[in-house]
Parts: structure tokens; C-alpha cells; sequence
């Protein structure tokens, strides 16, 4: 062993040394590398004699790393002998059989690589001289061979891989040159390597074949789809004691001449050449040739598609293409290792063929409901995870939801084209599971979903009238008790049928106590789940909005199937958990169904005061009681008894929806006593508790609810509900608390006048400690979430003074405890209208609240205020003197024409003018 041998020893043994001792081995490596010329010799002499695989596996990588990187600077005298050694290799001398596979691979890469720079210009014999070897040739060199035709194809002619534009050239070189020298050879090597190793090296003859399957695509088919190859192919594939490796192999040549691109006559001849309609009839060998079965399935269907018309191959393509169908049906139901996504893709492309399907079509159509059932099954091992939904079990559903994507579009394809044979087999399909106790939890809820999703199909005429089997189906849900219907998705899954078909009801309102029945038992709000329970509250809302007045008979029994899920909602630990993770469907839609049935006019006035009390009542007494309660402690956000408050608040609101002002004040004014009531009491948490912010949000939304319902009479309680709301609040307070002002304004409009003069100047104190100049930082926080809120806040403001301009109500900026913050208020609209980053709050609205402002004072004040303006104001901006003439010309015509438009036209104008005058940074001092 010399000294190179044992430096690559180091190098591939990094265990074996120190790195400083490695790190010399590797720079005396990289120092044997400086001369090709050398390099080549000693590599190649390594090759022949030494046994050490390590040294045999570093002179291949450097031969390929200077044919790669270095290849020009190579001698040319060299290359002769580099050739005829990489030849000797790989036939006459080939590598031992004991060498690693990972070294006859790298060889095989490095003889690639040379034909790829060199064939044929330079080398045009690497071909002529392996080709006649082999028929005498040791198997070391078929496989050497096998191997040499894969590297070229992974390097560069395989299609599978991006390839930069010289590659592509490359490729397209070699590619013609071995079709006009050497590939009939080939494909005569590859049936003779096939047809004497089948029985003593199978694997041997696998690698042929595998070779093949990756030639077939840009060689002459006539070489390997021919009297010879197909029958020793097939032969292969339905021998019963072919191994599988060899059957496998031979399978992929078959589907490569399969796929091979030609033009759908000779498509449609090659296909019926084949014998693929002999794997069909072994149910075994389709499951283990599952990517032939399709692909060859798929090309049957590319024939049909153009050729279908033709008088004498239409019917042949269509026998073609039905003779495939049973297995691929078979494949998708008994095969977990398909890729379901593309048959999905063959069996829409084949339905989408289908405008009068025939008799034998319509047993097809049949089959691939029945494969879309199986498919949409979730698996029984889940079952657990999905009824009480755990991380394996939320992953199941999300990844269940993206496999029927698919299946979906091909369900409602088949829909459109036989939509009787489908109600059929959804009426099989629930008739089974209504008889049967045994029928799965999975199976149960994907037929349920198939019923559901049918339901997208149809027109809403054709529900509410039951066409078709509806009629029968519909009652057939309505009426149904499954035996697994305690388990999550099933429960789910019926309540959203139900919601679903829910139209018919309207029209049959004979099923109404069975739709109630529904949503009210035990598989609805009772259900013991709580997602179902929730779920089932929301769905229930939904169907009284639709069924409303129909219900008004069954009031009674729907108030007193709700008495203890009322109460429960209430007095629930609302901290576990389980309720703090269950979202937006809280249970509170179950008040607002309530509500909607209460809030009609078909309910006699006592029985929906007697009905609106049972419910009130017990809620306020809760308010009072947490409250009394609650004043020897200190209560925090996340205590039970503000989660309790929040519930109860919710609930009111909820209930409230169902109530508008007309029949609160006008018809009913009993309900809207009630509810002025209810309202004090929830103030009284705002007085406790003003800042606690959970409870100042529920009730600010309550009191967006009690103004659209209550009108004026809401006024008395608006002085202590502000005021308590302008406690302590910060940004994010502020701009809920504008919104709800700005609702006032334009509900009562002038009517609030006086609230607005008595509370604006603390609403415009809060406003400018937030907005002050250093407010908006321009340093590294700037996008903070604090100056988000501050920048919603600010176009909530410019909201609130618009609304106040168009309602009438400037006149509440001149009050004698208002007009202290007009003067900072139009700076502050001036220097955003000429400097704020963002062009919405730049627009022409703030104009015209300025100029509305404008006029406000100049009628208040008359030519004072011009003289002021003209004289202080507009100099102080370094306004020229010809500017603020015109500026006093045109208010001048807008009070005597009150053309607004024009005078906020110029006004822009003379912003702009201003703004240019002070490179953009002017203000008003």
C-alpha cells in the first residue's frame, strides 16, 4: 500500500485518524489531481490492480470529476487510452463480482459522461465495440451494460429531469446517432439477455428489461412491439411461477410501449395487438400490476375520445376501453397502494364521453358510485380520533377532506349524467343502513355524505316538490335512528343533510315534528357530543329563519325541549378546555332560534311577553346575583364569574336578534319595557366593571343590538353607558366605542345633538392623547400591532367627523364646550389631507368635512372669520396673497350658489399649491 492508497483510506475513514492527519490526507489527494495527464495514469492503473474499493471508488470520482469540470484542458493524446481502459472495464475486464453496486454505478457514470461529451464526433465506437461481446459475454458485463444504459439516460436523455439547453442538444446528438448505428442492436440484446437469463439470473434479465422500459419512449416501437418481444414479455407476466421482480419489470416495458406517443390509429392497433385483456381475468395479477391496469386503461380511453365517431373504430375503441373498466374499478376498491388521483382523473375523463349512456354504460356509472363510496370511507382504525377529535384524528379529517375533492367532482359528473341511477343507489344505500346494525360507522356516514352532496346536484325546485326519489328519501332521513348515530362525524353529517334537503320541509310542512324531532333529540342539540350539540344549535337557527311562521304551533314543545339546554348554557364551566377551544359555534345560536320565534307578530302578544319573560327573567336574576356576589372581590378577565357574564350577555344578545323596532316600540311595546329592563341590568355590569375588557366588548355589541331595536327610548340609558365606556380604554376601545357613536348618529341623526355636545370633549381629549404628534413612530416598531390600532384609530376618527358633517351635526364643533378642540381637529385634517402616507385618507372626503367646518364658522361668525383666515391662517402657510383672493372669491359664491362641490374642488387645489410651496411638510401653526 503507497502513500496515495493509505491518504484515501484517512479520507474515506474519518474515524480512523485525527483531522489534523485527515486534512493532510485530503490535501495530498487534491494535490495527486493538479495533472490529468498523470492523474489519468494513475487512476487507471489503481483501477487494475488495486483490491481496495475505497482507492477503485476515489479514481472514478476523480476521472468523472475531470471529465466534468476540466474535460478541455485534457491532452488529447490522453484520451485514447482513457477510452479503451473504460471500455476494457466494462466488458472484456470487467470490475469483480464482488465490487459494490455503488462502484459499477460510478463507473458505468463515468463512461457515460465521455460518450456524452464525445459520441460520435470524437468517439463514434463506444457502441460497436460492447455490442459485440455480449452474446459471449460473462454476466458481469450484461450487467456492467445494463448499467452504462441507465447512467446515460439519468445523465442525459431520460425527459424526467430539467435540462439546461446544452443538455437538450446534447441529448438529441446521442440520441440520433445510436437510432442510426445501435439501437436495433440493443433491442436484440436486451431479448437475448432477457430470454437466457429469465430462468438462472432473474435479476439480470430484470435489469434488461428495465433498460428497456426507459429506451422504449424514443426508439423505434417496431424493435420491441413485435412477434418476438410481446409474447416473451406476456409470457413473463402470466407465468405462475415468474418471479416477481421479473414480472414486475416486464409489466413496465408493456406499459412504456403502452404510453408510447403516436397517432390514435396505430394507437388503437397497438393496444389490440396486446394481451393485456389476459392479465383482466386474473384478479390476483391485476392487484400486483396496478400501474399497467391504468395506464393501459387510460390510452384506451385517449383512443375512444378521438376515434369514437369513426364508423368502424368507434365501437372497437369502445370494446377496448369497457374490456379495461371492471379492473380498474376492482383496482380502486381492493388496491391501497393506487394513486387514486389519477384513476379519479381516467373515470371523470370517461364520464365526461358519456351524453346518452348505453345500457352497459349505465352498470359502469353504477360501479364508480360504488368505488366512490369505498374511497370516501375513513378507515376504521381512526375511528376513536375522529369521535373525539385528537391531533391523529384532526390530521385524518383534513387529509379525508383532500382525497374527496376529487371524488366529488367525478360524484356530481356521474349525478348529471344518470341522476335516477344515483338516487337509487343513495336509497340502497341508506336502506341498508336503516336495516342493518352492523353496517360501520364509516359506511353509515359516507353514505350520508353522498346523500348530502347529491343534494348539490339538484335545483331547489326539485327539493322543495321531492322530485325524482326525494320524495321518498327525504322522509326516509328525516325519520331515520342509525345505530352508530352517538359517534361525531356520522351525527355531523345527518344534521347537515337534514340542513341540507331542509326546503322540502317548507313545501310539506306534514314533516315539520320530524324536522324538529331532528335537531331537537338526542341527534341534534342533545346529542351528548358537544361539537354535534353546537353544531346542531346553528343548524336549528338556520332552519327558523327559513320555516319561521310554520313553526309558530309547535312553539310550545320547542321551548320546552330547550328549557335545559338553556339552562345549561348558563351554568356550564365555560373555563374547561373543550368549551374554551370550540370557536365561533358556542351554543348561543340556540337564544337566537328562540328569539327569531319569538320576535314574530304571529305570537299573541301574552304569550310572547309570558314566553320573552321565561327567558329574560332568569338571566337578569343571573347578572344580579354574579354581581352581588362579586362586590367583595376584585374580579379578573379570565375569573368564572366574568366568563359566566360574558355567556349570559351573549345569550341576550343572541335573543335580542330576533326583534326589530317596529314591533318592539310600535305593535308590542310591552317587549320593549322588557328589554329597557334587561339593558339596566347589563349596564350595571359596565358600572362595576368598566374596565374589564371581554365584558366592555360584549356589552358594547348588546348595545348595538338595544339601539336597532329600542329607538329613542334607548336615550336615558346612552348617558352612563358612554360615559362608563370612555373609561380607561385604549386604541382598540376607542374605535368600537366610535362605531357604536357613529350608529347613533345615523339612526337618531340631530336627535343626538345634545348626547354628542355633553360627551365630545371627552371623546376628543381621549382622541388626541392617542393621535399626538409622537404617536406614529418611524423607527424600527413602526409596524407594531400598537401602531396598527393607532392607525385604524385614526381612520375611525375621520369616519365619525364625516358622519357628524353629513348628519348635521357640525354645529356641535362650535358648542361653547366644543369649539376648544376645533382648531387642533382641522390641523390635525390638514396635515393628514397633505402628508399621510396612506392615498384613502387622503382622499376628497376630508376636504369636504373641512369645508363643511368651514362653513359652519363663516356662517357663525361671518367676515370675522374670513379676515382671520385670510390674514393669520393662510400666511402662516406661506400662502401667496393671489391664492387666498381666490380662495375668498369662491366662498364667497359658495354661500350665495352653495355649490360645495366646486368650493372643495378648489380648495384641493390650493392644498396641493401649499403642499408644493412647503415640499410637502407644511402645517398650520
Amino acid at each position: 500500500m503507497d502513500d496515495l492508497e493509505k491518504a484515501i483510506l484517512l479520507v474515506y475513514e474519518p474515524s480512523a485518524a485525527d483531522p489534523g492527519l485527515r486534512a493532510q490526507a485530503m490535501a495530498f489527494c487534491e494535490q495527486a489531481k493538479a495533472d490529468p495527464s498523470a492523474l489519468f495514469r494513475l487512476c487507471l492503473d489503481r483501477l487494475h490492480r488495486s483490491p481496495l474499493v475505497p482507492v477503485q471508488f476515489w479514481c472514478l470520482q476523480a476521472l468523472h470529476d475531470v471529465l466534468v469540470l476540466r474535460y478541455s484542458s485534457i491532452p488529447p493524446a490522453d484520451l485514447p487510452l482513457l477510452r479503451s481502459s473504460l471500455i476494457c472495464l466494462a466488458s472484456d475486464r470487467p470490475l469483480p463480482h464482488s465490487s459494490p453496486p455503488f462502484l459499477r454505478n460510478k463507473l458505468a457514470q463515468v463512461l457515460a459522461t465521455l460518450i456524452r461529451l464525445e459520441y460520435p464526433t470524437l468517439w463514434p465506437s463506444p457502441f460497436l465495440h460492447l455490442l459485440p461481446r455480449l452474446p459471449s459475454a460473462e454476466p458481469l458485463a450484461v450487467d456492467m451494460f445494463a448499467r452504462l444504459l441507465v447512467a446515460l439516460d439519468d445523465d442525459l436523455l431520460s425527459q424526467d429531469y430539467p435540462r439546461s439547453p446544452e443538455e437538450v442538444a446534447a441529448a438529441s446528438r446521442v440520441k440520433d446517432s445510436m437510432r442510426h448505428q445501435c439501437v436495433p442492436q440493443i433491442a436484440r440484446h436486451w431479448f437475448d439477455a432477457v430470454s437466457l437469463y429469465r430462468s438462472s439470473a432473474a435479476a439480470l434479465a430484470a435489469a434488461a428489461l428495465d433498460t428497456m422500459k426507459r429506451y422504449v419512449s424514443w426508439i423505434d416501437i417496431t424493435l420491441v412491439a413485435n412477434d418476438a418481444f410481446i409474447p416473451l414479455l406476456f409470457d413473463l407476466i402470466l407465468a405462475p411461477g415468474s418471479p416477481e421482480q421479473l414480472r414486475s419489470a416486464a409489466a413496465g416495458c408493456v406499459l412504456a410501449i403502452v404510453l408510447k406517443r403516436m397517432d390514435p390509429r396505430s394507437k388503437f392497433a397497438l393496444l389490440r395487438r396486446l394481451r393485456v385483456n389476459q392479465v383482466f381475468a386474473d384478479a390476483d395479477l391485476v392487484l400486483k400490476l396496478v400501474t399497467l391496469i391504468t395506464g393501459y386503461a387510460s390510452e384506451a380511453l385517449e383512443c375512444y375520445k378521438k376515434l369514437g365517431s369513426e364508423e368502424i373504430e368507434g365501437p372497437f375503441s369502445l370494446e377496448l376501453l369497457e374490456e379495461a373498466l371492471p379492473s380498474v374499478f376492482y383496482v380502486m376498491q381492493n388496491c391501497e397502494e393506487v394513486d387514486s388521483g389519477n384513476v379519479v382523473d381516467f373515470l371523470s375523463d370517461y364520464v365526461s364521453t358519456m351524453k346518452s349512456p348505453s345500457q352497459q354504460q349505465v352498470a359502469y356509472l353504477g360501479q364508480i358510485l360504488e368505488v366512490i363510496r369505498v374511497q370516501i370511507c375513513y378507515d376504521p382504525a381512526y375511528r376513536s380520533n375522529l369521535n373525539i377529535p385528537d391531533k391523529i384524528g384532526r390530521e385524518e379529517e383534513d387529509q379525508m377532506s383532500e382525497r374527496r375533492k376529487e371524488l366529488f367532482t367525478l360524484f356530481r359528473s356521474v349525478c348529471r349524467v344518470v341522476p335516477d341511477v344515483t338516487q337509487l343507489f343513495i336509497r340502497t344505500l341508506l336502506a341498508n343502513a336503516l336495516s342493518s346494525s352492523e353496517m360501520s360507522v364509516e359506511e353509515v356516514e359516507a353514505a350520508l355524505t353522498l346523500f348530502y352532496r347529491y343534494g348539490e346536484t339538484v335545483s331547489e325546485e326539485a327539493i322543495r316538490t321531492g322530485g325524482g326519489l326525494l320524495g321518498e328519501l327525504i322522509p326516509m332521513l328525516l325519520l331515520a335512528r342509525f345505530s352508530c348515530h352517538l359517534h361525531r362525524v356520522v351525527a355531523l353529517v345527518y344534521l347537515e343533510t337534514v340542513s341540507r334537503y331542509i326546503k322540502f320541509v317548507q313545501e310539506n310542512v306534514q314533516y315539520i315534528p320530524h324536522v324538529l324531532a331532528a335537531f331537537l333529540d338526542e341527534r341534534g342539540i342533545h346529542h351528548p357530543n358537544l361539537n354535534v350539540s353546537r353544531r346542531a344549535s346553528y343548524l336549528f337557527m338556520r332552519a327558523v329563519k327559513l320555516l319561521k311562521a310554520k313553526l309558530v304551533p309547535f312553539l310550545d314543545t320547542i321551548l320546552q325541549s330547550l328549557q335545559d339546554t338553556v339552562a345549561h348554557f348558563t351554568s356550564v364551566d365555560w373555563m374547561s378546555k373543550e368549551l374554551k377551544c370550540s370557536g365561533s359555534e358556542d351554543g348561543s345560536q340556540t337564544f337566537e332560534a328562540i328569539g327569531l320565534l319569538l320576535g314574530m307578530e304571529d305570537v299573541l302578544p301574552e304569550k310572547q311577553s309570558e314566553y320573552l319573560a321565561a327567558f329574560l327573567n332568569p338571566l337578569c336574576q343571573q347578572v344580579k346575583a354574579l354581581l352581588l356576589d362579586s362586590k367583595v372581590q376584585e374580579l379578573e378577565e379570565s375569573s368564572a364569574k366574568v366568563v359566566a357574564l360574558q355567556q349570559i350577555i351573549m345569550a341576550l344578545n343572541a335573543l335580542s336578534k330576533g326583534f326589530n323596532e317596529r314591533l318592539v316600540i310600535g305593535s308590542r311595546p310591552m317587549v320593549g319595557i322588557m328589554f329597557k329592563q334587561t339593558l339596566d341590568v347589563v349596564l350595571q355590569i359596565l358600572v362595576m366593571f368598566p374596565n374589564i375588557k371581554p365584558l366592555r366588548n360584549k356589552i358594547t355589541s348588546f348595545l348595538h343590538r338595544m339601539v336597532d331595536i329600542l329607538g329613542t327610548s334607548i336615550f336615558p340609558c346612552l348617558h352612563v353607558a358612554l360615559k362608563q365606556l370612555l373609561v380607561e380604554n385604549e386604541p382598540k376601545d376607542m374605535v368600537d366605542f366610535l362605531l357604536l357613536i357613529n350608529q347613533l348618529i345615523c339612526k337618531f341623526d340631530t336627535s343626538v345633538g345634545s348626547l354628542l355636545e355633553e360627551i365630545f370633549p371627552a371623546i376628543a381629549s381621549r382622541l388626541f392623547v392617542f393621535l399626538s404628534s409622537d404617536a406614529f413612530s418611524s423607527g424600527s416598531g413602526a409596524n407594531t400591532e400598537e401602531i396598527r390600532e393607532l392607525q385604524e384609530l385614526q381612520r375611525m376618527l375621520y369616519t365619525f367627523l364625516h358622519v357628524m358633517a353629513t348628519h348635521d351635526l357640525s354645529s356641535v364643533f362650535l358648542a361653547p364646550n366644543c369649539k376648544g378642540y376645533l382648531d387642533a381637529i382641522m390641523r390635525l385634517l390638514l396635515l393628514t389631507s397633505c402628508t399621510h402616507k396612506d392615498m384613502l385618507l387622503r382622499k376628497l372626503l376630508l376636504f369636504g368635512e373641512i369645508v363643511l367646518a368651514q362653513k359652519v364658522m363663516y356662517e357663525k361668525f361671518g367676515d370675522a372669520f374670513i379676515i382671520h383666515f385670510l390674514s393669520k391662517g393662510l400666511p402662516a402657510a406661506h400662502c401667496p396673497q393671489d391664492l387666498a383672493e381666490q380662495y375668498y372669491q369662491k366662498l364667497q359664491i359658495f354661500q350665495q350658489g352653495n355649490d360645495i362641490k366646486t368650493l372643495k374642488s378648489f380648495y384641493q387645489s390650493l392644498i396641493e399649491n401649499l403642499k408644493q410651496h412647503q415640499n410637502g411638510s407644511f402645517v398650520f401653526r
